[in-house]
């Protein structure tokens, strides 16, 4: 593990144009702010989810879950 504080991770690959590189599922960041925005503007399978967790405490400091899209939704 390295000396980073924050660790973005999901529990599929995650794709974006922000992620050093494509197909991981975690990515260690210093900055809590890009460790944010990398997963704000990341993306994962439809049913997945992208977190960022303090490494240290191990808080959960942002989660991007399934938007539920009305275009991709059953409902009227």
């Amino acid at each position: 593990m390295t000396s980073a504080d924050f660790r973005v991770e999901a529990n599929h690959p995650m794709a974006g144009r922000f992620l050093p590189a494509q197909g991981e599922q975690q990515y260690f960041v210093r900055d809590r702010a890009l460790a944010v925005a990398m997963a704000a503007k990341s993306f994962t399978k439809p049913s997945g989810e992208i977190r960022v967790v303090h490494v240290p405490t191990g808080e959960v400091v942002f989660r991007k879950a399934d938007s539920g899209r009305a275009e991709f939704s059953d409902e009227p």
